[in-house]
């Protein structure tokens, strides 16, 4: 094992491999990169977990360029890592999303949005009650004022093809991935100057990156910097709906607190985040069936009367990165610490945001500044000024 990389990514998931590979991809291969992953089966990682979708209705104009970037990127996936077309194909499933408005005041608030996001490359349209009722014949509008769908460029692909994938295009430019747990930050100073790990000791660091995920804060932590960033459970459930089969359908962020979308002839459904949810246990995976029961079966039995026979066939458990001052990603510098580069508190979000900040993370490293987008708005700064800056579309 080397003792001196000019940069170490703490944390192999999506994130971490995106930025590994945009760097050796920028670099040509030049730049000598380790990415430090403690579980390489990603068992409990937010990456394995999520149900893999993409979409660019948000609340800001950056994230939607993000997921602009990020659905293109799917889209070109062999021909941007250079991998064989059998073995790049996501499988992207463009059905949309269908955001729902309860009344008048969110109603005009979509429509606001949709003329940001078609102004940022989106297709996003706003239907009526009456438009959305003949689309979805099954679904109950009659609580619905109207919805935002992406008809296009939104939907949901293979997440771990596109992890593997990464890895493996950037493995052929010569990055490392090693299979160990960071302990420490090595510090002179402002300055990191090595990682301590638990298996292979001291390496010395030109640069290090926190792609970390919910251990962000810990990461962070090492080097004298404070990352409101915690892991919040979410459980995601696998309904059997006899009568109600519609693998055409898109992801449904409904007002009511649910969003479900179809998995071929079944359904995938989850409670959205409430205010009062607190920080995980980071050991605690067990579904919490319980959810289904008091909050998300009623949800969907009001949202049509065809979910009224059904069974959950599975469940299983995963933790948002979650950014408790607003929600959005923190990417750049940390505050105070001249070569440690955070990209970190998704949300939820990271796996679709993945490619554009893997891009724009090697960029900074690499040059000192964004090329092809600007993140500025999502610098970590913000902690420390306290000065949100909020993205409301949290699902």
């Amino acid at each position: 094992m080397e003792k001196r990389w000019d940069v170490i990514v703490v944390g192999g998931a999506v994130l971490g491999a995106s930025v590994a590979f945009w760097l050796s991809r920028l670099s040509e291969g030049r730049a000598r990169v380790l990415v430090v992953e403690r579980d390489p089966s990603f068992a409990r990682a937010s990456t394995a977990l999520s149900v893999a979708s993409i979409r660019l209705q948000f609340t800001n104009p950056v994230n939607v360029a993000i997921s602009r970037m990020g659905v293109d990127f799917i889209r070109r996936f062999a021909e941007e890592t250079g991998l064989a077309r059998g073995e790049a194909d996501l499988g992207l499933k463009e059905n949309g999303y269908l955001f729902l408005a309860s009344d008048s005041t969110r109603a005009a608030r979509l429509e606001d949005l949709a003329a940001m996001q078609r102004a940022h490359g989106a297709g996003t349209l706003v239907l009526s009650r009456a438009e959305l009722g003949a689309r979805l014949p099954w679904m109950n509008v009659g609580d619905v004022e109207a919805a935002s769908l992406g008809p296009r460029d939104e939907g949901w692909f293979d997440n771990m093809g596109l992890v593997s994938g990464l890895r493996r295009a950037a493995e052929a430019r010569g990055v490392r991935f090693l299979r160990d747990e960071a302990t420490a930050l090595q510090m002179a100073g402002p300055r990191v100057t090595g990682v301590h790990l638990a298996g292979a000791g001291l390496l010395q660091a030109g640069a290090v990156v926190n792609a970390a995920g919910t251990s962000a804060a810990i990461v962070a932590r090492w080097a004298g910097v404070t990352l409101p960033v915690e892991p919040r459970k979410r459980t995601v459930f696998v309904v059997d709906a006899p009568d109600l089969r519609a693998p055409g359908a898109p992801l449904i962020v409904d007002h009511q607190g649910l969003y479900l979308r179809p998995e071929g002839p079944l359904w995938l459904c989850a409670a959205s985040p409430e205010e009062e949810d607190g920080p995980a246990d980071p050991d605690d995976f067990t579904p919490d069936h319980a959810v289904f029961e008091d909050r998300i079966w009623p949800m969907l039995h009001h949202r049509s009367d065809r979910f009224a026979r059904l069974k959950v066939l599975r469940a299983w458990a995963g933790h948002y990165a979650y950014n408790t001052l607003d929600q959005n990603a923190l990417v750049g510098h940390a505050p105070g610490v001249e070569n440690l580069y955070l990209c970190n508190g998704f949300s939820g979000h990271g796996l679709q945001q993945a490619p554009a900040v893997g891009r724009g993370m090697a960029e900074l490293v690499l040059t000192g500044r964004y090329q092809t987008l600007d993140l500025a708005p999502l610098d970590p700064m913000r902690v420390v000024t306290g000065r949100p800056f909020l993205e409301e579309a949290i699902v």
